[in-house]
Order: C-alpha cells, then structure tokens, then sequence
C-alpha cells in the first residue's frame, strides 16, 4: 500500500461492473480504523447501489455526477448525538474518507470525493433523498467503482511543493 499515497487519484468514469459486497466491507471498515477526537467515532455511512438513486444524488451539486456513473456511492455521515468534541466531526470524517479512498486503490477500485458539509443546501438535499434526520449531517459522497482503463491512472505523481514547507517559524 507504500505507493498508493501516490497513485490515488481522482476517477470519474467506471465500468458496469458491480463492487462486491466483500469489497464494499473492507472499505467500510477502513474508513471504520481511522483516527478521531477524543475516539468519538460519529460516522456512519449510508452504502448506495440503486441506480435510480444515486442519479438522484448526482443532482447535489454540480460536481457530483459521477456518482450517476458509478456502481457504488457511500455517502460519509456524522452522528452529532453525544460528542465529546462536536467541533471536531468533519476532521474525524476526513480522516476516515481518506482511509476508504486509499483501502479502494489496495482493492484495485477507483473513487471520487464529493464535498457535500458545510454547505447546508447540499447537505439538506441529500438528506431529503436518502431521508436522513436532522441530527445526521452529510459531509461527503464517495463515488466507487472499477475504474474505466486509464494509461496515466497508475502513474506516480509528485505533487510535494518545497516552497510550502516551513520548520521552526512562518
């Protein structure tokens, strides 16, 4: 998994092909080992095949159309009922999207990240497809699924920036 920090990339385009179940629990529970505050853990995740509505769900933003095209969405969840550190959710649900992007690319998938929370229009949209409550707040659509052959999709990128790194003081 050393290189996939530096193969991960953004995939919108997927093939037909369905991600299986075993697959789709792996991810799960990767996102499930990530790091929060105060070990609050307030995600839960809502597991989207049904083609009718992750079309749907393509229409939160003008962004989200890949979730049309996949055969997967899970959309990341905050429970804010009973935190510790209720300022901290959106942190501890980066934390575990990063960690099912990453599982995705060890499972030979694809996937796209979708920001949905703060912006609150976005986040009632989607809670008014999926009937999500109030006390549930949307943070991101995760659109997966085996990607369409890419030649540049495994190719190593470089993207660290010298002149953005500080040590001691600004």
């Amino acid at each position: 998994m050393s290189d996939h920090i530096e193969t991960r990339r953004s995939i919108r385009h997927f093939s037909k092909k369905m991600v299986e179940k075993e697959k789709v629990m792996k991810l799960l529970k990767a996102a499930m080992q990530a790091p929060s505050a105060g070990n609050q853990r307030p995600w839960e995740f809502l597991v989207i095949e049904d083609e009718d509505k992750r079309r749907e769900l393509a229409g939160a933003t003008p962004h989200a159309g890949p979730t049309a095209r996949a055969p997967l969405a899970i959309v990341m969840l905050a429970n804010e009922e009973d935190l510790k550190y209720p300022e901290y959710w959106q942190q501890d649900l980066a934390a575990a999207t990063e960690n099912l992007l990453l599982r995705a690319v060890d499972l030979g998938l694809g996937t796209v990240w979708m920001g949905v929370g703060p912006e609150e229009s976005v986040m009632n949209y989607i809670r008014k497809v999926c009937n999500i409550p109030a006390s549930i707040k949307p943070f991101a659509i995760i659109a997966c699924g085996y990607p369409v052959e890419d030649k540049e999709q495994n190719r190593l990128l470089d993207r660290y920036m010298e002149e953005r790194v500080h040590f001691e003081s600004y």
